[in-house]
């Protein structure tokens, strides 16, 4: 995704190694060392603007991103038994973090979302997946819930943001505490189908120096 605004190229004399760049309302602004030449300052400019780009992507990814993504949790946790017809993000989501509906097998995810660590929103889409299967919040649909392996961090992290901002969004009624052995179902901790890097910055270390 190439930026659409401005990008604003700001030279320092003290950065020596590092390139980088942020966004800055519709303005991009880089950071380069002060002695490049204007060659080795476009390849990098270039660069360090293609892995913000990508990064932004992996933390709003598109419905299409989010359909393979909740295909492939129900393969990893589910053994492919919840089949979404679409998943799709709704603007209209505002005291739930996702819902389903069972009939027609559609998933949409709030856009309050967006822009939160990907394993989170795994976590949402693993939710709503395990609805496909298992109605209500009773034991047998959170013991498939919990095959996810960061319910756990995820539920706490959600309630964390609805509690900071006063919303009243839930996910669900269920014990505190995971059945022993949960964490050692398929997948690994650590290992979420959407990645959790930073949104607005991008670093490309030029000779493994720190930014300055």
């Amino acid at each position: 995704m190439p930026p659409t605004g401005e990008i604003e190229v700001r030279r320092s004399a003290r950065r020596r190694r590092t390139v980088t760049a942020r966004r800055d309302g519709d303005k991009t602004v880089v950071m380069v060392p002060a002695g490049l030449s204007a060659a080795e300052e476009r390849e990098w400019i270039d660069t360090v603007l293609e892995r913000l780009a990508a990064r932004e992507r992996r933390r709003h990814p598109s419905d299409d991103v989010l359909y393979d993504r909740a295909r492939e949790l129900s393969r990893r946790y589910l053994g492919g038994r919840a089949a979404p017809a679409s998943v799709r993000w709704v603007t209209n989501q505002r005291s739930r973090w996702g819902s389903c509906t069972p009939d027609d097998g559609t998933i949409r995810l709030s856009t309050q979302l967006r822009g939160m660590p990907g394993w989170v929103v795994d976590y949402v889409l693993m939710h709503e997946l395990t609805h496909l299967i298992v109605p209500g919040h009773g034991p047998p649909f959170w013991e498939l819930v919990n095959r996810y392996p960061r319910t756990e961090r995820a539920r706490g992290y959600l309630e964390g943001v609805a509690a900071t901002a006063g919303l009243p969004l839930t996910d669900g009624d269920q014990p505190r505490e995971r059945p022993a052995g949960a964490g050692d179902l398929p997948g690994r901790d650590g290992d979420p189908l959407l990645d959790g890097s930073p949104l607005l910055e991008a670093d490309s270390l030029l000779d493994g120096d720190s930014a300055r």
